[in-house]
C-alpha cells in the first residue's frame, strides 16, 4: 500500500504541473515583439517594412530619390573621369549582419573634378542591387565614400560569375566572420581595392540613397558600366552567409541618368 500511494501522489503532482503549464485551446503562443531597430531582407522586418518600424527608417517609405533603381533609359553626357587614389590596405573583415564588410585604412581617395571622397569600406550584396535593363548581376561590391562636407559617393563594381577567382578576393575569401558583429583583422594580409575595378571606368550616375535603413538620400551613385568576374565558388562562398541581401528596385521618380562618354 505504502508504495501504491507513493505513485498515486507522484502521477497527481505531474498532472497539476502539465495543467499550470498547458496552454488553453483558444489562447495562442506569445509571440516576442521584433526589435524595432532589428531590419532584414524578409518577413516582418523586410524592405516592404523598413519605412514603418522606426521614425528614422520613414526614408525608406516616402522618399523621392531611392536606391537601387534599374537602369535602362539613360543620357550620354561629358562627365568628369573618376581618378583613383587608393593606397594599399591592412585586412579588417566585418560581418556586420547583414553583409561582409571590410573597412579600409584611411589615406585612399575617389576624385571626381574638384569633389574629394575618402574610401571608407566596402560591402557586397547578392544579387546586385542595381539592374541593368532589367537583369540582376550575380553580386555586386560597394566601394562607400566620404567628403571632408559629410556627402557620401558610392562606387558600384557589378560582379559576373566567370570562370576563375578573382585573386585580390581570394586573399580573404575564406575568412569571412562567422557571427554578426565579429570582425577579424589580418596586418599581414594587405591588398588594393584598385585589383577589384575594371580597366574601362566609363559609369553611369545618379543621385539615390542608401540602400539600407535609414535610407539617408543624397547619395552620389556611380556605377561602373564593365563588370568583373569572380568564380562560382566564391559567390556560392559568399551566398552561404548571405542567401539574399538585396533591396527591391526603387522608383526612378523624375531622376535622369547620366552615361559618360
Amino acid at each position: 500500500m505504502l508504495i501504491r500511494t507513493n505513485t498515486l501522489a507522484i502521477a497527481l503532482a505531474l498532472a497539476c504541473v502539465l495543467t499550470a503549464n498547458a496552454t488553453p485551446a483558444n489562447e495562442k503562443p506569445h509571440k516576442a515583439k521584433h526589435d524595432p531597430s532589428h531590419w532584414s531582407y524578409e518577413g516582418e522586418t523586410g524592405p516592404s517594412h523598413w519605412g514603418d518600424m522606426k521614425s528614422e527608417f520613414n526614408l525608406c517609405r516616402d522618399g523621392k530619390q531611392q536606391s537601387p533603381i534599374n537602369i535602362s533609359e539613360v543620357y550620354s553626357h561629358e562627365l568628369e573621369p573618376l581618378q583613383f587614389q587608393y593606397r594599399d590596405s591592412k585586412t579588417n573583415i566585418q560581418n556586420n549582419g547583414h553583409t561582409i564588410q571590410l573597412n579600409y585604412d584611411p589615406g585612399s581617395f575617389l576624385v571626381i573634378g574638384n569633389d574629394r571622397y575618402q574610401l571608407l569600406q566596402f560591402h557586397f550584396h547578392t544579387p546586385s542591387e542595381e539592374a541593368i535593363g532589367g537583369q540582376r548581376y550575380p553580386m555586386v561590391a560597394h566601394l562607400v565614400h566620404k567628403n571632408e562636407a559629410g556627402q557620401l559617393a558610392v562606387i558600384a563594381v557589378l560582379l559576373n560569375q566567370g570562370s576563375y577567382a578573382q585573386s585580390m578576393l581570394a586573399q580573404f575569401w575564406d575568412k569571412f566572420p562567422k557571427n554578426p558583429n565579429e570582425t577579424r583583422s589580418y596586418d599581414d594580409i594587405r591588398y588594393n581595392i584598385n585589383d577589384l575595378l575594371p580597366s574601362n571606368k566609363k559609369y553611369w550616375t545618379f543621385m539615390g540613397s542608401l540602400t539600407t535603413p535609414p535610407c539617408s538620400e543624397g547619395v552620389r551613385w556611380l556605377v561602373l558600366k564593365t563588370p568583373q568576374t569572380l568564380s562560382a565558388a566564391q559567390i556560392a562562398r559568399f551566398e552561404r552567409e548571405f542567401p539574399m541581401n538585396a533591396r527591391p528596385i526603387q522608383s526612378l521618380q523624375q531622376r535622369a541618368i547620366l552615361e559618360s562618354n
